[in-house]
C-alpha cells in the first residue's frame, strides 16, 4: 500500500472570486426578466390604450435587450479575467459596464425617433443613472443569491445525505477483504485501498466541485468492490467520451446511482443482471446516462412506479440544481425492460471554487 500514487481524488480547487457567473443561462434570464419587467410596468401605468402600450413596450424592448445582452457578453467573455480581480474591481467594471451599455441603450432609443430626432439632456442624464442603477441592482441580486444557495442548513442537509453509503456495505466489503486476506492478498489489498478512496471521496465538502473525471473513477472502484461479491452476476459497461470528462458536478454524484442500479436491479435477482454506464458529449452538453436491468415484470412495475421518488435520485437531482441551476434537466424513465437514470448539464466546466455555486 505504501507505493501506491497519491490519488487525484485529493487534488484540492483553487479558491474562486468572481462575484457571479454570466455565462450560466440562470443569470442570463433572471438579468433579462429583471429589465423587462420595470419596462412593462412603466407602459403599463403610462400608455393611454393597449395598442400604443403594446408598440411603446416593443420600441423600449427594442432598446433595453441589446445593451442588456452586450453587458452580459462582456461578462461572460471576461469571466476568467474578472475572476483574477478583487471584489472592488469587479464592482466597478459592472457599474462602468452597465452606464456604458445604458448609453448606447438611450442612442437606439433616439436612432428608433420615438422622443424626436434628438434627445434632451434629463433623458439622457436619467437613462445614464438608470443604467448604473440596474447595473449596481443586478449584480447585488446575483451576489444576494449566490451566498444564499447553500445556507448551512442546506449544506449541512447535503452532507448527510452525500455520505449515506449503506453501513452493511462498509461491513459487506470488510468480511469479504477479511476472507481474501489468506487465498489472495493483493485482491484483498486493492479492495480496501478501493474502499480507503471511496468513504475519502464521501468525506469531502458538500459544496465543493467535482468533475466527472473524478465520479467515474469513484464509480468504478465502487464497481469493483461490488464485483467480487456479486462475481458474474454483476455485468458492468461503460460508454465514455473522453471530451466529456471535465464537466463539474457535485462530489459523489454517480456512485449513489449506480449503487440505488445494484440496490434494485441486480441484488433482487438470482440470475444478477447488467447495469451500462453512459457519458457522452453532445454539443456544449453532456449527457450522462445509467441503466440496470430488472429482475422481473413484477420488479419491471415497482420500479416505474418508484420512478424518481428514492432518497438518492431525490439527492442527485437536488444538488444537481443547486450547481448547474436551470442547465440541469434531470428524469428517470423505463424501457425496454431497464430502468434508467439520465441526467444531462453543461460540458464547460464551472471556474475552480471551493464553497461558491453558481448564482
Amino acid at each position: 500500500m505504501n507505493g501506491r500514487k497519491p490519488s487525484i481524488l485529493s487534488a484540492p480547487h483553487p479558491p474562486s472570486r468572481l462575484l457571479f457567473d454570466a455565462c450560466h443561462l440562470g443569470v442570463v434570464l433572471r438579468a433579462l426578466a429583471l429589465v423587462e419587467a420595470p419596462l412593462a410596468l412603466a407602459v403599463l401605468f403610462g400608455a393611454p390604450g393597449l395598442e400604443e402600450g403594446l408598440g411603446r413596450f416593443a420600441v423600449l424592448t427594442s432598446a433595453a435587450m441589446p445593451p442588456t445582452l452586450l453587458w452580459l457578453l462582456a461578462s461572460c467573455a471576461l469571466k476568467h479575467w474578472l475572476d483574477r480581480q478583487t471584489a472592488t474591481v469587479q464592482w466597478g467594471f459592472a457599474v462602468l459596464w452597465g452606464w456604458a451599455c445604458a448609453l448606447l441603450g438611450l442612442a437606439l432609443y433616439g436612432w428608433l425617433g420615438v422622443e424626436g430626432p434628438s434627445l434632451p439632456a434629463s433623458v439622457w442624464l436619467a437613462g445614464s443613472l438608470s443604467g448604473i442603477g440596474l447595473a449596481l441592482l443586478l449584480t447585488s441580486l446575483f451576489v444576494l443569491r449566490q451566498r444564499a444557495s447553500q445556507p448551512a442548513a442546506t449544506v449541512a442537509r447535503l452532507a448527510e445525505l452525500q455520505s449515506r453509503i449503506r453501513p452493511h456495505f462498509l461491513f459487506n466489503t470488510l468480511n469479504s477483504a477479511i476472507a481474501l486476506v489468506r487465498d489472495n492478498p493483493p485482491l484483498a489489498e486493492r479492495m480496501l485501498e478501493d474502499l480507503s478512496d471511496l468513504f475519502r471521496h464521501a468525506l469531502k465538502d458538500a459544496a465543493s466541485i467535482s468533475n466527472l473525471a473524478k465520479e467515474i473513477e469513484i464509480a468504478r472502484q465502487y464497481l469493483r468492490i461490488e464485483s467480487i461479491r456479486f462475481d458474474e452476476r454483476l455485468r458492468v459497461t461503460w460508454t465514455v467520451d473522453e471530451d466529456a470528462l471535465q464537466a463539474s458536478v457535485p462530489p459523489l454524484l454517480l456512485q449513489p446511482l449506480v449503487e440505488n442500479a445494484i440496490k434494485h436491479g441486480i441484488e433482487p435477482s438470482s440470475e444478477g443482471g447488467e447495469i451500462h454506464v453512459l457519458v457522452r458529449r453532445k454539443g456544449a452538453r453532456v449527457l450522462v446516462r445509467i441503466s440496470n436491468t430488472v429482475p422481473s415484470s413484477r420488479a419491471l412495475g415497482e420500479a416505474a412506479a418508484k420512478a424518481g421518488n428514492g432518497i438518492a435520485l431525490n439527492n442527485v437531482r437536488a444538488r444537481l440544481r443547486l450547481m448547474h441551476d436551470v442547465n440541469a434537466e434531470f428524469r428517470t424513465a423505463v424501457r425496454a425492460g431497464r430502468y434508467e437514470v439520465a441526467f444531462s448539464l453543461p460540458a464547460q466546466p464551472l471556474l475552480g471554487r471551493d464553497a461558491a455555486l453558481a448564482a
